[in-house]
């Protein structure tokens, strides 16, 4: 009986109490729930920006970075201050005055402009690029017979570094947060390193951002040179290696339309539909057939002007003449490889007075001519084609300056379609 007493008592109060342990829990769901409401949720992370525009940013932030290096060395020159470090490093001839400081220093400033986004300034760009750890390693070339990015002298290929990292996905963010360079040869070395940045990333970003990285990256190399002649330094190697070509037509029943269009499973390629790839195909044989066109007027030129010259210049004649007779064969054979008709050779063709009258300065123009076709094959192809376009587009810019022939800020584009930049005086070409 007592038991039955205790138990009893024990279990009444649990039926009366029930209804206040439901309340307590609906009352601690109501605040949970508020809570989950309230709470904002995480945003998502921001995608990284394509590696095109990577490389467009880390240009645009080493370009302001090295005019201001310039600027910075002329104006330490100018005070004639004893104590200044780039007074102290470099003979007078690197100060303010200097033609080769000045040019420098106008035409990263051309470049800087060339670089901006739309809404863009270079001061914004600079402390952006300075604020980032690093940049994205680039997508892979889409061959792979040309897995490197064009070699350059000094340097390990775009495609490995000695870390076993691409060069052209390392990061610029340490560069640009550096000390500025305060003397001519740093400025040198600097100029050097930006060019073959440039020339590296253009090897695999996407087609005009690879033009314009190739021009800036050709420009910045041509006056590192000119620099370091003008202000008594040491000159830095400035060279890319071309690939070796080989191969033929994928398939014999190809057209110029669809050769090159295709994959090689004979279908068009992620996002990309037959027509487009069919419009891509035709764009790179054009310019194929514009280089091939533009090294056979220029070897007429040099045959032409061979016998008017003499001493050195006939010598430095006969071995570029050489040179072009293995760039046509060059661009004959990348034609073939993309299955394009290769343009017959003419019997000759036509040159103006000022061309007889003197020779040098002549294939100089044609030099300078020769410019833009390599740039519209740098922006219209890739793997191999690409890194062979990239080292005729920087070889054709050193023959130009070796006959006396500016090759501007922007090799192989033309200012006058980028917006803000002021369109300039092309050089002149022989008539023909």
């Amino acid at each position: 009986m007592n038991d039955d007493t205790r138990e009893k008592r024990w279990q009444d109060p649990f039926p009366r109490s029930l209804p206040r342990y439901v309340l307590l829990l609906c009352l601690a769901l109501v605040v949970v729930s508020l809570g989950v409401v309230l709470m904002p949720a995480r945003p998502p992370e921001p995608a990284d920006p394509p590696f095109s525009e990577q490389a467009r940013a880390a240009a645009l932030a080493d370009t302001v970075r090295l005019k201001d290096a310039g600027s910075q060395l002329g104006t330490a020159k100018q005070d004639g201050s004893k104590d200044s470090p780039a007074g102290s490093a470099d003979g007078p001839s690197a100060g303010a005055g200097n033609p080769a400081v000045e040019r420098t220093v106008t035409l990263l400033t051309t470049q800087a402009q060339a670089l901006l986004a739309p809404g863009e300034s270079p001061a914004d760009a600079a402390s952006a690029a300075a604020a980032d750890s690093g940049r994205a390693t680039p997508p892979a070339p889409a061959t792979s017979s040309a897995s490197t990015a064009p070699s350059v002298s000094g340097q390990t290929s775009a495609g490995q570094t000695s870390a076993g990292q691409s060069s052209a996905g390392q990061s610029s963010a340490g560069a640009t947060a550096a000390p500025l360079p305060s003397t001519a040869a740093g400025l040198v070395a600097a100029l050097a390193d930006s060019g073959n940045q440039r020339l590296a990333d253009a090897a695999v970003a996407d087609g005009g951002i690879a033009r314009l990285l190739a021009a800036v990256g050709t420009a910045q190399l041509l006056q590192a040179t000119a620099l370091a002649a003008g202000t008594g330094t040491a000159a830095p190697a400035v060279d890319v290696a071309a690939p070796r070509l080989s191969g033929t037509c994928p398939s014999p029943s190809a057209t110029p339309q669809s050769g090159a269009a295709e994959s090689s499973a004979g279908q068009p390629g992620p996002g990309q539909s037959s027509a487009g790839q069919s419009a891509a195909a035709a764009g790179l044989g054009g310019a194929l057939a514009a280089v091939v066109r533009t090294e056979a007027q220029t070897i007429y030129g040099y045959q032409v002007a061979l016998p008017r010259l003499g001493g050195a210049a006939a010598k430095s004649a006969a071995e570029e003449l050489a040179r072009h007779d293995a760039l046509l064969g060059g661009a004959e054979l990348l034609s073939r490889l993309h299955c394009s008709t290769v343009p017959p050779r003419e019997a000759g063709y036509t040159l103006g007075q000022s061309f007889l009258a003197s020779p040098a300065a002549g294939l100089g123009s044609l030099e300078a001519a020769a410019l833009p076709a390599y740039g519209d094959l740098v922006a219209l192809s890739e793997g191999e084609t690409r890194q062979w376009a990239i080292a005729a587009l920087l070889g054709a810019g050193k023959r130009a300056v070796l006959w006396g022939t500016d090759p501007g800020a922007l090799p192989g584009l033309d200012p006058a379609t980028l917006p803000g930049l002021e369109p300039t005086t092309p050089p002149s070409q022989p008539a023909n």
